[in-house]
């Protein structure tokens, strides 16, 4: 299959990848666009996945302040060098997380920072709650996580569905973005003003 100059641009403008990737993923997929932009992101999340053990020291502190005046939020978001720390790319991810946080109210960053107390809190609101009653034992500790699992997730920064595209999670913008820079980036801390 012959995989034309067209493809090739309107892949790297939907995904912001390279075109050896691009013309990697297009081959990979007989030059279907859709199936080319899931092997991206497949491989993205894996060249996240080995950067993650880098150390970040450099990065910035983004900034949203709401419209009404009411609800500003500060944000770090990390990563290797100061060269990316200048990248627009970068400080629009930065801006985008901020104005993210606004708008969903986040209580941490990843799941497993949600306070023990809290999660043991809900559980006995899961336990109380009038589906589990009659239920087997077994059943009954699959509810328990599910629903645990989803308190975390509900609460945590990274999965929750990004506010601009549903479709991704913050973690998954944070990939994209790694995939795209070469460097390692997280999220340092946040903090939520409102009035």
């Amino acid at each position: 299959m012959t995989i034309t100059t067209t493809q090739i641009k309107e892949l790297r403008t939907r995904t912001g990848a390279g075109v050896v990737d691009v013309k990697a993923a297009l081959s990979e997929s007989e030059g279907d666009i859709e199936k080319a932009i899931a092997i991206l992101r497949k491989k993205g999340k894996a060249s996240a996945a080995k950067k993650a053990s880098r150390e970040v020291k450099e990065g910035i502190v983004a900034t949203y302040i709401h419209s009404n005046q009411k609800i500003a939020v500060a944000v770090s978001v990390l990563c290797e060098t100061d060269f990316v720390a200048r990248n627009p790319r970068f400080q629009q991810l930065g801006k985008d997380i901020a104005m993210h946080i606004a708008a969903t109210d986040p209580v941490v960053v990843s799941p497993d920072d949600v306070p023990d107390a809290d999660v043991e809190a809900e559980k006995q609101v899961a336990l109380e709650q009038a589906g589990m009653a009659g239920k087997p034992k077994e059943i009954q500790e699959k509810i328990l996580s599910g629903k645990l699992k989803k308190f975390r997730e509900e609460r945590a920064l990274l999965t929750q569905p990004f506010v601009k595209d549903p479709s991704k999670t913050i973690a998954d913008i944070i990939h994209e973005a790694v995939s795209e820079l070469g460097e390692n980036i997280t999220i340092g801390e946040f903090k939520r003003l409102a009035i």
